[in-house]
């Protein structure tokens, strides 16, 4: 008797049709097979990081089984404990946190006030120099923040942690500690950081304000107080919520100035209280004080997108017709021009001014002729221990920038090339829900601050993991690190491009036999180089200013020019640390102008003479 095979083993040949034009469509179109691939990819890189730290909150950490009388490993409630219910909790997490909050609310109000200022004086009236202020007032949110940081120390420091004194000190008139360090200078600088980001969305909102409702409700006897309160002031309402939780998330999360300015006299917040915990091997500690820190990032920025959303319900009717009438000043127009040139001086010229003058003065504050020397650029045999060359003729300072531009520039290029390929698989995928969770996961990273970012990346990669080895101490870690860093802007301007870019050319090329990979090489590439220039370039500035990350990953070996710098600082060599933060300050001012030729987009865009 014949043996007939089942239809449960041997399928039928429509099916065997069905999946062999499956495969030729996945090989042809394989944004499926993109999407899936990334979306694994990324489930590790990003979401794993995170969830090593949220489980190191939980487990018993490495030197701590013998007092708690556990196995390493083991689940504990002991670190929660100790963070939020022991006699520890007011240094570990209140007073930092009462210290970080108060920083962000006061930096918030005061960038808010002087923003919204400026926005209205730019792009509402007639002041003197309004399109020259429209560029030179975003220049302070170019330059690192702890470039203002070190131009206020090098004023203001006393006698507090010792080292070279500052101006003001070396002139005889001494300085409290409450206006050299702590609360005051970091809520000033902060403000002056984030004041232009303000400008900006503000300006923004108040450009496409159409002035045509301000007209009509004048016309029927509108006082301005009226016409402020409820025609203005609604249709700016969520540009103003947008910009204020955005600086209050990215003050939750920032380190460089709290470090500078907050450790000399123990002003510790969240972020320098959880590199301290690092720092002293606190492990279980540190990921308490990350997780935290995540946590109010995320609830922040989460509100930040249900405002975005309520912001479209906010929309003016306008075109090219709308009157953009400016509200003339008269006699008070230069004298209007007095707050933005204040602002631009004391947001970039004085800093700038002061940190240079500081790199070529032997002596601090002794502003005579023979005090001013050119050594600690391009000296040699310099008397001091660990420093004998200016750094510019210091093999280190030049292995520092040749490990920022190798670590930082391979990222960039990596995160450039991984947006543009998360915009195509997004977009292209016939699988909508997948391009939407990829979509979600390559956002993450914006809404965790990134000291919190760092330590959930040292906790995931700091031991090997099945077949990943350590990771800590190469130079891979810091390109992991930057990489899913920037992802929320390369993947972002990915979407963005491949959204200009119908499918025509390439359904063009498909059927004139064209693969994938010459489709991608050949149209994709070329048509969208602009926009993968700045997704590119946009990360490379933003990691050759940064700090968090690389003060938590860097190692001696992989020193970048950020810890390059910090550490001159911690040797007192305050003049080779100020050159180095000068160079790092002109590449991303460089690299911001470059991103602006690219695409064509100036900071002044959407302002007319």
């Amino acid at each position: 008797m014949a043996m007939v095979p089942s239809a449960n083993l041997l399928a039928p040949p429509n099916v065997w049709r069905r999946m062999r034009h499956r495969l030729a469509v996945v090989r042809h179109e394989p944004a499926l097979l993109i999407v899936a691939i990334l979306t694994l990819f990324f489930l590790y890189l990003i979401v794993g990081p995170v969830l090593s730290i949220l489980g190191d909150a939980f487990v018993v950490q490495s030197g701590d089984s013998a007092r708690l009388h556990q196995d390493e490993g083991s689940l504990t409630a002991y670190y929660l404990a100790r963070v939020f219910a022991s006699k520890m909790s007011s240094i570990l997490i209140w007073t930092p946190l009462v210290h970080t909050l108060s920083i962000a609310v006061a930096t918030v109000t005061l960038a808010l006030t002087l923003g919204v200022t400026l926005a209205w004086l730019i792009n509402r009236t007639d002041v003197f120099g309004r399109r020259w202020f429209a560029t030179a007032l975003v220049v302070p949110f170019m330059l690192p923040t702890w470039t203002f940081a070190l131009a206020w120390t090098t004023i203001f420091k006393n006698g507090t942690v010792g080292g070279q004194p500052g101006w003001l000190q070396a002139m005889g008139f001494a300085t409290p500690d409450w206006l050299a360090y702590g609360y005051l200078p970091t809520v000033f600088i902060l403000t002056l950081h984030y004041t232009p980001l303000v400008f900006l969305i503000v300006g923004n909102a108040l450009r496409r304000l159409d002035v045509q409702m301000e007209e009509c409700a004048r016309i029927l006897g509108a006082g301005t107080r009226t016409i402020t309160f409820s025609i203005v002031l609604p249709l700016v309402r969520p540009a103003l919520l947008s910009a204020a939780l955005l600086i209050f998330a990215d003050c939750i999360g920032e380190f460089a100035v709290p470090y500078l300015l907050g450790l000399p006299i123990n002003y510790d917040t969240l972020s320098t209280g959880l590199y301290r915990a690092l720092s002293s091997r606190q492990n279980g500690v540190a990921a308490v004080l990350a997780v935290a820190i995540m946590t109010m990032g995320v609830i922040t920025l989460l509100i930040d997108i249900r405002m975005m959303r309520e912001a479209r319900r906010f929309v003016t009717v306008g075109g090219r017709g709308a009157m953009e009438r400016r509200q003339p000043l008269g006699s008070m127009r230069h004298l209007a021009a007095s707050l933005p040139v204040l602002c631009v001086l004391i947001g970039v010229v004085l800093p700038l001014l002061t940190l240079f003058l500081s790199t070529v003065m032997i002596l601090p504050g002794r502003f005579t002729p023979d005090n001013f020397t050119l050594a600690y650029w391009i000296g040699s045999d310099l008397h001091t221990i660990a420093m004998r060359n200016g750094i510019l003729v210091a093999p280190d300072f030049w292995i520092a920038a040749w490990n920022t531009v190798r670590i930082v520039g391979i990222a960039s290029v990596i995160s450039g090339c991984l947006g543009l390929l998360v915009g195509y698989g997004v977009l292209r995928s016939p699988v909508s829900l997948l391009g939407n969770i990829l979509r979600q996961i390559t956002f993450l990273p914006y809404l965790v601050p990134g000291i919190a970012f760092a330590a959930a990346f040292l906790s995931l990669f700091a031991v090997a993991r099945g077949p990943i080895p350590a990771l800590y101490g190469t130079p891979f870690i810091l390109m992991l690190a930057l990489i899913a860093e920037n992802m929320p802007f390369a993947s972002r301007a990915g979407i963005a491009a491949m959204t200009q870019l119908g499918r025509e050319p390439e359904d063009a090329a498909r059927v004139a036999g064209a693969g994938f990979l010459t489709r991608m090489r050949r149209i994709i590439i070329p048509i969208q180089a602009a926009p993968l220039a700045t997704a590119i370039l946009l990360p490379f500035i933003s990691g050759i200013k940064g700090v968090s990350l690389f003060v938590i990953l860097a190692v001696p070996a992989t020193d970048v020019l950020t810890t390059y710098s910090l550490r001159l600082l911690d040797y007192n060599y305050d003049q080779a640390a100020n050159a180095v933060v000068l160079m790092i300050a002109l590449v991303a001012w460089l690299g911001t102008v470059l991103i602006q030729r690219i695409s064509g987009a100036g900071l002044s865009r959407g302002l007319e003479s």
